[in-house]
């Protein structure tokens, strides 16, 4: 009859805890990311609860208000001039499909060599607008379709990222707790290494941070140097957007793509030209190998393991894979070297 009893308790407590995942499911993402974000500037919390004489709520408060002030406040301006960008293009789009092409642009003619071939071939679309929208239009449609996407998808990131900031306060303030209670039940499961997996876990995540940050430092420095050599207007404002949008994937394009349209727009094509070198090889490039560098550095981990880890995280589970694939394969990684070090000592042993 006990044994009945204990049976049932744990099926409960099963069916509980399902049941708790399942409420908990459509927050799974932003309580990730404000874990990360509390984890990875963990020591800027610790010093200052040590200066507000230990008073955690106070510290965590100033801490999560500091996210909001320089993280999320200009991500949600981004995203929103990013999102009216994206309704005036499905704009233009329906316009093209009602009125056809407007006049060709007066500086489309002063293409060297070949802009008057531009210009005669916008006006031949014009004139043939209407046989042309007939063929394009379905193509359109899509392109509108997709364009509304990625808007409902950076208001999505918003709603997010805000809720991500409203989980970094409790993080912050009930980690030590949090840390204790996961240590305990990593011992229930794997025994005495359970200290070693929970620190495996952490320095692969803060390398992860550590490369991500310093990555889109990298790329905000050269950023602003390829804007100040083409002369670009705003370019201190310019790279403070790159170090934000080089936080998300592909992010750095959205600026500098722009830039250097804007450069050939007042026929400054040598500028415009070495912008888009510049931004395609150098700006976006050294994200292919200054973050992996950056990840495996101070680790135990081959790089060609991080390499995987990065790239495969990406690939399958978007932007939060870019912590998974790394602390997934950290943790197997260690588990096969530690599985194969007990296997020759019982080899030894025999």
């Amino acid at each position: 009859m006990l044994n009945n009893d204990r049976l049932l308790v744990q099926i409960l407590l099963l069916v509980l805890f399902g049941a708790s995942l399942w409420v908990m499911a459509p927050f799974w993402s932003a309580l990730f990311w404000g874990a990360v974000l509390a984890f990875a500037s963990w020591p800027l919390m610790l010093l200052l609860t040590r200066l507000l004489g230990g008073r955690e709520s106070l510290a965590a408060g100033v801490l999560t208000l500091g996210w909001i002030v320089l993280v999320a406040a200009p991500l949600v301006w981004l995203g929103l001039n990013l999102a009216d960008h994206v309704r005036d293009a499905v704009s233009f789009i329906k316009d093209v499909q009602v009125d056809g092409l407007p006049a060709a642009p007066t500086w489309l003619a002063g293409v060297p060599i070949v802009g008057e071939r531009l210009v005669g071939f916008w006006d031949t679309v014009d004139q043939q607008g209407a046989a042309l929208m007939v063929t394009v239009k379905p193509y359109l449609g899509q392109v509108g379709n997709w364009l509304l996407a990625r808007s409902a998808q950076i208001g999505g990131g918003i709603l997010e990222l805000t809720l991500s900031i409203l989980f970094v306060f409790f993080f912050y303030r009930d980690g030590p707790r949090l840390a204790a209670f996961v240590l305990s039940l990593l011992e229930r499961l794997i025994g005495e290494r359970a200290g070693y997996y929970q620190e495996l876990v952490a320095g692969t995540v803060q390398r992860v941070v550590n490369g991500v940050i310093g990555t889109a430092a990298a790329q905000a420095l050269l950023a602003l140097i390829g804007f100040l050599i083409a002369g670009v207007p705003g370019a201190l404002v310019l790279g403070l957007a790159t170090f934000l949008l080089s936080l998300i994937p592909m992010g750095p394009p959205l600026v500098w793509i722009p830039a250097t349209a804007w450069l050939a727009w007042k026929g400054e094509y040598g500028m415009a030209v070495f912008l888009g070198i510049w931004g395609t090889f150098i700006i976006s490039g050294v994200d292919n190998v200054l973050k992996p560098y950056l990840i495996s550095r101070g680790g135990n981990l081959p790089l060609v393991v991080v390499l995987l880890g990065v790239f495969g995280g990406l690939i399958t589970f978007g932007f939060i894979g870019l912590f998974i694939g790394p602390t997934l394969l950290a943790v197997a990684y260690s588990l096969l070297l530690d599985w194969s070090a007990s296997q020759g000592r019982r080899e030894e042993k025999t």
